[in-house]
């Protein structure tokens, strides 16, 4: 998170990161063999509430709406801050920053958890996160009157998710990372980056940072004493498998109506007679759909019956392959 105040609708002409960013989440989908969708859409969702393109200013609400601010947040019961101020940066550099370490955590942690699970886990660390951060204001507040520092505080940005998903990442690793320059332990590495950011960038929030890292491990312990799926991970699978049954019907309906246009085969082998909808040439051999009265391969004409006219199969038996081909090129063009 970055904290401060930061007053303005649409954003001026980028510096050139965004398509550097833009390049580089592209380049890093293109050479997976499976697109992680959950990462893909929060990196979506986060550049597209920065850039506030026409279609979506109106809907949108104003930065100075959801900064994360305790004490509005606690006086008003405001929701909306709780949960939206993650998702808005306060310029170019904090966003691109954040897409960067997203992309890269994203992705190995969706891959090895599958989408609904990543979903599931981010929703959580999402709530966690900013719930543990609003409890740490609130308890320097009451026992060591820390109001102007951290009650006080606004603040905006994804980096607190991001340092719960850290701690998730490289819980289990027992490398060394390499942390701004300095070499520590896996398992230690969010917190050697809390300090080291903590000293050298300046207007971070320190609160909403350390509130990621204990939501992480919070939600590790949580994971170790739950066995099997956690509902809301159920919730999201189920919900996306009636999503995506509309496009299952769409593409199992172009499938068909490919195999009904054409038989797709192969050529070869004994096997005849009429297999879901698929019968052999006994001259050449070639696989035709079962909606096809002609072989596409070489115009062999099929039978009422399923088989073909002997004469003409006994005809084309000893066709030589060029024969075939020209025959096709002739029949197709």
């Amino acid at each position: 998170m970055d904290s401060g105040r930061w007053r303005g609708g649409r954003r001026g002409v980028s510096r050139g990161m965004l398509p550097l960013l833009a390049l580089h989440a592209v380049n890093e989908y293109y050479r997976l063999p499976w697109k992680p969708p959950v990462t893909a859409g929060l990196l979506a969702a986060n550049t597209l509430i920065y850039l506030r393109p026409s279609y979506l200013d109106s809907l949108l609400p104003s930065i100075d709406e959801v900064w994360f601010n305790p004490h509005l947040i606690l006086k008003n019961k405001d929701m909306k801050r709780f949960f939206l101020s993650a998702f808005y940066h306060i310029g170019e550099s904090h966003l691109v920053y954040n897409m960067m370490s997203l992309l890269w955590k994203g992705i190995q942690l969706e891959t090895s958890m599958g989408s609904s699970e990543f979903a599931s886990m981010v929703v959580a660390l999402l709530g966690m996160s900013q719930g543990i951060t609003l409890l740490l204001a609130k308890s320097l507040l009451l026992f060591f009157d820390y109001e102007r520092a951290y009650y006080s505080e606004y603040a905006v940005g994804f980096s607190g998710v991001l340092f719960a998903m850290k701690v998730v990442l490289n819980s289990q690793s027992e490398n060394y990372s390499d942390v701004h320059g300095l070499i520590v332990p896996a398992h230690h590495a969010a917190w050697a980056e809390l300090i080291l950011i903590q000293m050298f960038v300046p207007g971070t929030s320190f609160l909403g940072h350390l509130g990621g890292i204990l939501a992480g491990i919070l939600y590790l312990k949580m994971k170790g004493s739950y066995s099997g799926s956690d509902p809301l991970t159920m919730i999201i699978r189920g919900l996306s498998g009636v999503l995506r049954w509309p496009l299952r019907f769409i593409r199992d309906m172009f499938q068909l109506r490919r195999r009904r246009i054409s038989g797709r085969g192969t050529i070869g082998g004994s096997q005849t007679g009429n297999l879901y909808g698929i019968w052999r040439c006994q001259a050449c051999t070639y696989d035709n759909s079962g909606w096809l009265r002609i072989c596409e391969m070489c115009g062999t004409s099929r039978s009422s019956n399923g088989g073909l006219v002997r004469q003409v199969a006994h005809d084309f038996r000893d066709i030589p392959l060029e024969e075939l081909r020209r025959r096709r090129v002739e029949r197709f063009g």
